[in-house]
């Protein structure tokens, strides 16, 4: 039986086969914590066994798209979900991390066949980048649904 889910439009369906694999940023870990909270329990509410669930932790954004391959490799994955949290900052450095890291992943699916659910947030500041990351604007849950989505095609 399909429900609607809490955070988004999406209908919840059986994703109990999939293995999936998420790939988190350890900077500004206040931030993807919570969307690694929001997209775990994303994947129990869709039914995806704990044992199908690899979390790999890198050190910031740029280096999701590796962690992305790490994972690609060590395991058979059916869908990856990316999160990060790229604040701006005083330099255009935000845009040079959030542009390399949005093109390779994209790379990335395209090569590779599987699809990656985007939750790299890039908020202008801290109150912006909270109010993307917790309760029903998470976008960690928002990530999830669109890799299951597209996992289950």
């Amino acid at each position: 039986m399909q429900r609607a889910h809490y955070a988004t439009k999406a209908v919840i369906g059986d994703a109990s086969r999939l293995k999936i694999g998420v790939v988190v940023s350890q900077f500004n870990n206040d931030i993807t914590d919570s969307m690694l909270a929001g997209a775990l329990a994303t994947l129990q509410a869709w039914k995806v066994a704990k044992r199908n669930i690899t979390v790999v932790h890198v050190p910031g954004s740029f280096e999701i798209p590796l962690g992305c391959v790490m994972a690609l490799r060590k395991k058979k994955i059916d869908a990856l979900v990316a999160l990060g949290c790229v604040l701006k900052g005083e330099t255009k450095h935000d845009e040079y991390i959030s542009s390399s890291v949005s093109h390779a992943l994209q790379r990335l699916m395209l090569t590779y066949k599987v699809p990656i659910g985007f939750g790299i947030i890039t908020p202008n500041n801290l109150t912006q980048a909270k109010a993307r990351s917790r309760g029903k604007a998470n976008k960690g849950i928002e990530a999830t649904v669109a890799a299951l989505q597209m996992a289950l095609m």
